[in-house]
């Protein structure tokens, strides 16, 4: 089962950083970053608070949300459609560009029990569907192939760790996770837009400076592009604070640099 190995220890490697789909943050001290599972005897209790889901999506997230289930959880592939009688909540595991798909494939009433896994700032478009507040998860956890153990991204700044869920099934999304010893922290609204749009943030700078320094991973875009992360930082969240239509205040807590971004009309 995900996550229950009695003693798992992992090195961060920086050359396969680019290859995680679920991974980044801006806390960068990369050699130095490891994690741990360890068996506990509660997490047998935890498996039996596991709720049922459907899972749109056999890839390497989509897979291990099943590991850490109970055995009851049903999985959807491309071409297949979201049964309408399956209650719980349905993880959206697939990539952004599938989503239209995954909708059409979804009957309407089934809708509010969507929960979004996908990286960046999904909002427009499930504005555009009319789907406001759907549930969203951000995930810190790296999957780095299909079925192996999901490792949780814990830093020395936040050792709590930063996977954080939001909505009616956000405390099921947590359970699940918690399950299989990753962390999860339920969120309202407020503080899940604020912590999604930081890791856009981070995303969207350090994969931009990588790929126009020849593919450059994480660990060397941190060292030695420094200067060019906080100058995408800084153009970055200006332009949110010009275009943005709630007020937000921002606070990234980067070794880079201290930033706050005021409520703005």
């Amino acid at each position: 089962m995900v996550g229950m190995a009695n003693a798992l220890t992992l090195s961060f490697s920086s050359s396969s950083s680019l290859n995680l789909i679920l991974w980044p943050h801006h806390h960068l001290s990369i050699p130095n970053w490891s994690w741990r599972y360890k068996r506990t005897p509660t997490m047998a209790m935890a498996m039996a608070k596991v709720v049922p889901a459907v899972i749109v999506g056999s890839g390497r997230v989509g897979m291990a949300l099943q590991e850490m289930g109970n055995g009851q959880d049903l999985v959807v592939k491309r071409g297949q459609s979201v049964p309408l009688d399956f209650e719980g909540p349905i993880f959206v595991c697939t990539r952004n560009d599938d989503l239209d798909a995954v909708l059409q494939a979804t009957p309407p009433s089934r809708w509010n029990d969507l929960v979004f896994f996908q990286n960046g700032m999904l909002e427009p478009w499930l504005n555009s569907k009319g789907l406001s507040d759907a549930e969203q998860v951000l995930a810190y956890f790296a999957v780095s192939k299909l079925g192996e153990t999901p490792v949780d991204g814990k830093t020395d700044t936040n050792p709590e760790g930063l996977t954080a869920a939001y909505g009616k099934w956000a405390p099921a999304v947590a359970a699940r996770l918690h399950a299989a010893a990753l962390s999860c922290k339920v969120l309202d609204k407020e503080a899940f837009q604020k912590q999604m749009l930081e890791k856009l943030i981070w995303i969207s700078a350090f994969m931009l400076v990588g790929a126009r320094h020849q593919g450059a991973t994480v660990g060397v875009v941190e060292k030695e592009y420094r200067s060019e992360i906080l100058e995408l930082h800084k153009e970055y969240v200006g332009m949110w604070a010009l275009d943005s239509d709630f007020l937000l205040y921002l606070l990234l807590p980067m070794p880079l640099y201290p930033l706050q971004l005021q409520a703005v009309n």
